[in-house]
């Protein structure tokens, strides 16, 4: 009758742990947090607000033009690449949004994103690795950089 008895409590306490415990809390309207990065970028650096639309703003005084890609949705939240483009060549990137919503998701993507950053100024397309541990973070960014580089030729 004793066993019964503990084995029922610790099967019941065992359903209350799994069903009381609470897994990423993030999804598709995490916080948004833009990143800059690319040549002369200082990371400490914030772009302008972040757009929903794919816009191309030329410049004239430096030859250069912004390019924004599509947002991409991701299971942990949108992800959105700008590039600037000067003589066709890409020389910086910002990712003016991308999965923020808790701890876990600045942890991967403080590291991620730079790589992903530093890995499109250096192959000068969307022909780049994803980052482990970071997958579906690189799956969005690599096809909102594609959407970017499509409107920027």
């Amino acid at each position: 009758m004793k066993r019964s008895v503990l084995w029922l409590l610790g099967t019941v306490s065992a359903v209350v742990l799994m069903f009381g415990y609470h897994t990423s809390t993030s999804g598709p309207e995490a916080a948004v947090t833009p990143i800059a990065g690319g040549e002369g970028a200082d990371s400490s650096s914030t772009p302008s607000s972040p757009t929903t639309s794919p816009t191309s703003t030329p410049s004239a005084s430096s030859g250069s033009s912004t390019v924004t890609g599509d947002v991409a949705q991701t299971q942990w939240g949108p992800v959105q690449v700008q590039l600037t483009v000067q003589g066709g060549k890409i020389t910086a990137v910002d990712v003016l949004q991308y999965p923020n919503g808790n701890h876990r998701d600045v942890e991967i993507n403080d590291y991620a994103l730079p790589i992903l950053i530093d890995e499109t100024v250096k192959a000068q397309n969307a022909q780049i690795d994803m980052v482990s541990g970071a997958t579906v973070t690189s799956d969005g960014y690599i096809r909102s950089l594609q959407s970017a580089l499509d409107q920027a030729k």
